[in-house]
Order: C-alpha cells, then sequence, then structure tokens
C-alpha cells in the first residue's frame, strides 16, 4: 500500500498560517519521521508521498533532503513560485525525490487564478520537466480547473481530496457537477483523501462518506484514484488506521486488481515510482 498524501510539520520552526485557530490546536505539535513511521507500520503502508504543507521553497528544500534519507517517504510534492519568470530553473535546481508541485489555490481571492498567463507558464514548466500538479482546489475553483486540464492536456493532474465536498452539511452541487466536469478530461486523477475532515470531526461514520466516494469512482474510474491519509489532518476527525480502514470500506465494491490500482499502481504512475514504490523518478 502507498499512501499518496501525507505531510511532517514543526510550528516551533515554521508558521502554518492554515493551521490558525482554537479548533486546530489538537495538530499544532511537531510530526516527525519517526512518527511516520510508527503510524505507516502499523497500518501496513510501505511507501509514501510527502506532500508540501506552506509557501516555502526552504519547506521543500527540506522535504527532499528528509525523502532522500528516509526509505518510507517515496516522493515529495512540493512547492515553487509558478509565477516566477526562471520558474523552469528554480525546478531544475531542486535536488531529491521531486514527484510534483502544489499550489494552495483554495487560498487564492481569484478563483481562475489557475488561468492567469503567468501560471500557465509556470505549469507548462512543471509539465516539461515530468512532474504532476496536485490541484488543491475547492468546488468555486472547479471551473478553472477543469480549464486548466484542457489548456494543458500534457500535464498531470491530481485533484487533492477530491476538491474537498462538504460533507458535514450533506451539499452536494456544485460540487458534483465540477468534480464530473474535471474528471472528463483524462490527464486528471483524484485522490481518496481529506474527506473524514470535511465531515462532522466528532460525529462522522463511513457511511456519511459514502455518496462522495461513490461518485468520484463512477466519474474517475478506479483506474484514476489514489488513497491518501491526509495525515496528520485527519487527526482532527480519525486516527491513521481508521482512515484507511475507511477508505478499504469504501472501495469494498472493487475487484482485486482494481483496489490494488487505487492503493497502489495508481500512486506509482502518477508520481514516477518505480515498482517498489521505494525510488521516485520522472515520468
Amino acid at each position: 500500500m502507498i499512501d499518496a498524501h501525507h505531510h511532517l510539520w514543526d510550528p516551533s520552526r515554521r508558521e502554518y498560517p492554515w493551521m490558525a485557530g482554537d479548533a486546530l490546536d489538537p495538530i499544532r505539535r511537531p510530526y516527525t519521521v519517526d512518527d511516520l513511521r510508527a503510524v505507516t507500520k502499523a497500518a501496513g503502508v510501505h511507501a509514501t508521498v510527502l506532500v508540501q504543507t506552506v509557501s516555502s521553497a526552504e519547506e521543500t528544500e527540506e522535504f527532499l533532503a528528509t525523502a532522500a534519507a528516509e526509505p518510507v517517504i517515496a516522493g515529495v510534492v512540493g512547492w515553487v513560485d509558478l509565477t516566477a519568470p526562471d520558474v523552469a530553473d528554480r525546478l531544475a535546481a531542486l535536488d531529491g525525490p521531486l514527484s510534483g508541485i502544489r499550489h494552495q489555490v483554495e487560498n487564492e481571492p481569484d478563483d481562475d487564478w489557475l488561468l492567469r498567463p503567468e501560471v500557465l507558464a509556470g505549469l507548462g514548466a512543471v509539465a516539461a520537466g515530468g512532474w504532476a500538479f496536485d490541484l488543491l482546489v475547492r468546488a468555486p475553483q472547479l471551473p478553472a480547473a477543469a480549464a486548466l486540464a484542457a489548456r494543458l492536456p500534457e500535464l498531470r493532474l491530481v485533484l487533492d481530496h477530491a476538491a474537498k465536498p462538504p460533507i458535514a452539511t450533506g451539499e452536494w452541487e456544485p460540487w458534483a457537477s465540477g468534480v464530473a466536469a474535471l474528471a472528463a478530461h483524462e490527464n486528471v486523477v483524484c485522490k481518496l483523501s481529506g474527506l473524514v475532515t470535511e465531515a462532522d470531526w466528532s460525529g462522522w461514520e463511513v457511511g456519511h462518506l459514502r455518496r462522495y466516494v461513490d461518485h468520484v469512482l463512477d466519474v474517475f474510474g478506479p483506474g484514476r484514484l489514489l488513497f491518501g491519509s491526509d495525515w496528520p489532518v485527519c487527526e482532527l476527525a480519525a486516527s491513521y488506521e481508521v482512515v484507511v480502514d475507511a477508505a478499504i470500506a469504501l472501495t469494498g465494491s472493487l475487484s482485486d486488481a482494481e483496489r490494488l490500482a487505487v492503493f497502489e499502481h495508481n500512486a506509482r504512475a502518477v508520481y514516477g515510482l518505480d515498482a517498489s514504490g521505494d525510488t521516485p523518478s520522472r515520468g
């Protein structure tokens, strides 16, 4: 099993603007590689993809160094300033197991930020280098994401957390239509991740997630879904093992081959990991 989405952080060393507010107090502490080893071993996960948490080139360099020294971390989704004129040089200078790039688009006030000319140029450099781009968006940014997928068909796009469906309130549109429109583009895959924290943190059940998971299974198919824990964020609502168990339960209708794709093979293909999940390579 490959966990295609998790984080590490240390609030004593770096500011995390998204972590403001009392509600996030339970996870406002360092989460280290030692912690990662413990939870992945207990859950039967043999490799992971470490994902950026802030818009920081320094964090990306630290993550790449951490991954190079830690066998369980198979790849890194880092950050680079996509609007920089020299973005291609900045990407080329990153040393280590870089598998993709991400920007917190959900926090941009412009819902069409992805379509700005300078951003498109930066994403073109990501595509030219053979990396994937993780889409951290919500429903309002989905139309721009679909337009991006059409504009850059050579860019592998990874929809994080299924675009954060409003599970806690039970809302359906415009999320469902937006996800379906994005899934119509074959260069887009979707992470089965981050859903427990979109539900009621203290009262969620697997059944509350099922309608939303069934929808992404329907529009993407098991060949374009990949599992991610979103640990340690998930700890606001569930432990690592509970998240893994929920994902297994929600994919219970799949064949063994389809489940293997969701929990391992798709992550290898999207992020350029080798057959063991241990060593990333550009693809």
